[in-house]
């Protein structure tokens, strides 16, 4: 089984930054996607930003050009780096692992999820 564990939310004022990190419990072989979520109150989980299979990254057009994810593959962790945080930023935060397995079955998993709050 498949555990993700994220930190790194809190609060942040308007216009600073914060790191995301989420740590994958063992080493991934399996093709994925991996990357963050958010859900803000009574909205829809949207993609924040992620890598794909493909070795390509996708960001949200809201967060493009202020954010950034990274991973660390010795570490199994994967980052999200957000800068000129906005209110409209608040959210749950979930770390997403994607599996594509070999025989196209698909294995989906999720973190706890981290508050981030942006406010004076």
């Amino acid at each position: 089984q498949v555990q993700l564990v994220e930190s790194g939310g809190g609060l942040v004022q308007p216009g600073g930054s914060l790191t995301l990190a989420c740590t994958v419990s063992r080493s991934i072989f399996t093709k994925n996607n991996m990357g963050w979520y958010r859900q803000a109150p009574g909205l829809t989980r949207e993609l924040v930003a992620r890598f794909t299979s493909d070795g390509i990254t996708n960001y949200a057009d809201s967060v493009k050009g202020r954010s950034t994810i990274s991973r660390d593959n010795a570490k199994n962790t994967v980052y999200l780096q957000m800068n000129s945080m906005k209110p409209e930023d608040t959210a749950v935060y979930y770390c997403n692992l994607h599996l594509i397995r070999w025989d196209g079955t698909i294995a989906n998993y999720w973190g706890q999820g981290t508050q981030v709050t942006v406010s004076s």
